[in-house]
């Protein structure tokens, strides 16, 4: 989840995101072994939009997932 392919997801995500309402997400994040700074932000923008279940099998992507939806939180004790 890195380079074009963040990018990508954050253009898929802006034009698909009107058309969930309020339908259930989950992201599975088998076989993704890495994940720069835009493809983080593009997971947390998900997460902060949609509350999305992350499926992880891999300890990387379990930190990963962790790390996504903990940042709202950790925001909002900071007071940010």
């Amino acid at each position: 989840m890195a380079g074009p392919w963040a990018s990508e997801l954050d253009r898929v995500w802006v034009e698909t995101a009107p058309q969930l309402a309020s339908k259930k997400l989950v992201i599975d994040l088998h076989n993704v072994t890495y994940a720069d700074d835009t493809g983080k932000r593009v997971l947390k923008t998900i997460y902060g939009q949609t509350r999305a279940t992350f499926i992880a099998n891999t300890p990387w992507a379990q930190f990963l997932a962790e790390e996504v939806t903990a940042t709202k939180a950790a925001n909002v004790a900071k007071g940010d």
